[in-house]
């Protein structure tokens, strides 16, 4: 059988915010996929889809391994958008330069959603956000996912204080 061609892993940033999308290793490349997520500092992994590797080797090396499956080809449920953006607020509030590698089969679909998701709840508008991800991973978002999106309503769960410790907040009476 002939390898399959998949896409390298990108580094989407936005603000203080640093994700690698990536496809899914196997046990067979799991060196390799470790060697990478070193490389751009990932702490933390999340997996959503079926299980094909062991994460022992992967959390022997410090880096923590969530599974958070959904569907292929659907958005998350409310559940894991919750998680997701939980997880992504206190990761990059304790950790900041940290990155956060998520991965699905192909990194196309189920991981540029919660990568987006994260984005949008950033502040960028939901199309730039679709847009940036797709100039870093082509073909990514099937029309289903790209709906979601759409209609997605940001709650702000993800607005960060500047570094430097001085709110910009300005209120007239």
């Amino acid at each position: 059988m002939a390898p399959v061609n998949l896409p390298a892993p990108v580094e989407v940033t936005y603000r203080n915010m640093r994700f690698l999308i990536t496809h899914n290793p196997t046990n067979t490349t799991l060196h390799k996929f470790i060697e990478e997520l070193k490389k751009y500092g990932v702490t933390t992994i999340v997996r959503v889809c079926e299980a094909t590797y062991d994460t022992a080797l992967v959390e022997k090396e410090g880096i923590q391994v969530l599974d958070w499956p959904f569907d292929d080809g659907s958005p998350p449920s409310n559940q894991i958008v919750d998680n997701w953006l939980s997880l992504v607020n206190m990761k990059f509030r304790k950790e900041p330069g940290c990155c956060i590698a998520v991965h699905c089969v192909a990194g196309l679909g189920r991981t540029p959603v919660l990568v987006a998701l994260a984005l949008i709840e950033g502040g960028m508008k939901n199309e730039d956000a679709v847009q940036l991800i797709r100039q870093k991973r082509r073909g990514a978002f099937n029309s289903k996912q790209l709906l979601y999106l759409e209609n997605y309503h940001s709650k702000m769960r993800l607005r960060f204080e500047p570094s430097n410790g001085h709110r910009n907040n300005c209120c007239i009476q």
